[in-house]
C-alpha cells in the first residue's frame, strides 16, 4: 500500500512499503508514525466509516459472479481468454477488447472510449429491458441467465461480472439493514477501476437490476486517466446488439441527467486521496 500521507508532509515517505496501518480501521496505512500524525487531521473525519466498511469485508469473500474461461486449446492466441473470446468471434472487438492481452493491440485506458456494443446477437445479450421483473434474489449466473432469458452458452458473464457483483455487495448490505430499501438514489463508491472503464457501458444493466432506482458510482482509481478526472458518464440505455432490425437500435435514450438511471463519475487517485473531494458534492 502506498503511505495515506503522501504529498501531505513535508518530508518525504521513508521507502519501503508503507506496512503502519491505522490501528482504528486498517484501511489506510502510513510509512512512518510521524506520516501517520500529519495525516489525522484528514483521517479522523473518515476513519469510523471506514472501520465499518471494513467490518464487511468477510461478507465479500464469496462471489457468485465470476467467469472462469475454459483452458486454452489453441496456440495461436496468448491466452485462454483470448481463444474464448475468440469461440464467440469476439477477440479485439469493442467492449471486448480490453479482456484480450495480445501485445500493443490491447485497449489502454489512457484511450478511454465508450464503447456500446456486445457485437453479439439479441439472443446472446441483454439489450433490451427484461421480460420480467427482478427476482427478490438472483443468487447464482443461472438465475440472472434464467431472467434475461438467455442460453447458458452466452459470454456475456465475462463483462457482466461487474454489475452483478455491486448487486451481490448490495444484497449482502441488505441483508445486514435496510437503508436503502425504498430509496430512490444509490451512492456507490467504486475503488480501483482498470480495465472496466473501457467497459463502462455493462453498467447499465443495473437499470435492470434496481428499476426506478438512480444509479450514482464514483469511481476512483489511479488507472483512470488525468484527462477523464471528473469526468461524467451517462448511461441511460442498455449497451446494443448487432441485430439491425432490434428495437434497441431504435431506444435513442436521453443524456439529460434527469433521465439517466446510472450515473458514473471518474476520479483519478486513491480513495484516501479523493475521498473528501468526494464527500463534498
Amino acid at each position: 500500500m502506498e503511505c495515506a500521507a503522501k504529498g501531505l508532509a513535508a518530508e518525504p515517505c521513508a521507502g519501503g512499503v508503507a506496512d503502519r496501518r491505522c490501528g482504528s480501521c486498517g484501511a489506510v496505512a502510513y510509512c512512518s508514525r510521524a506520516h501517520q500524525i500529519i495525516h489525522w487531521r484528514v483521517h479522523k473525519e473518515e476513519c469510523e466509516r471506514f472501520a465499518e466498511q471494513m467490518r464487511r469485508v468477510n461478507l465479500l469473500s464469496q462471489f457468485p459472479f465470476t467467469f472462469l474461461e475454459p483452458p486454452a486449446l489453441n496456440h495461436e492466441f496468448p491466452s485462454a481468454r483470448c481463444f474464448f473470446l475468440q469461440m464467440f468471434k469476439l477477440h479485439q472487438k469493442g467492449l471486448w477488447k480490453s479482456e484480450c492481452i495480445c501485445g500493443s493491440d490491447v485497449a489502454s485506458a489512457k484511450d478511454l472510449s465508450i464503447a456500446a456494443e456486445w457485437n453479439l446477437q439479441s439472443s446472446l445479450c441483454p439489450c433490451t429491458e427484461p421480460e420480467n421483473p427482478v427476482p427478490a434474489v438472483l443468487a447464482s449466473w443461472e438465475d440472472y441467465y434464467q431472467w434475461r432469458s438467455l442460453p447458458l452458452h452466452s459470454p456475456v458473464a465475462v463483462l457482466l461480472h461487474w454489475p452483478l457483483t455491486l448487486y451481490h455487495c448490495l444484497q449482502l448490505y441488505r441483508l445486514q439493514t435496510s437503508k436503502y430499501d425504498g430509496q430512490d438514489t444509490l451512492c456507490i463508491h467504486y475503488l480501483g477501476p482498470e480495465k472496466e472503464l473501457l467497459q463502462l457501458a455493462t453498467f447499465g444493466e443495473l437499470r435492470a437490476l434496481f428499476p426506478g432506482v438512480q444509479i450514482h458510482i464514483e469511481l476512483v482509481g489511479p488507472e483512470v486517466p488525468k484527462s477523464r478526472d471528473g469526468e461524467v458518464v451517462n448511461i441511460s440505455r442498455y449497451a446494443r446488439c448487432s441485430d439491425e432490425s432490434c428495437c434497441c437500435k431504435s431506444s435513442i435514450g436521453s443524456e439529460d441527467s434527469s433521465c439517466t438511471a446510472v450515473r458514473l463519475k471518474l476520479w483519478k487517485g486513491f480513495y484516501h486521496e479523493r475521498c473528501s473531494d468526494i464527500m463534498k458534492k
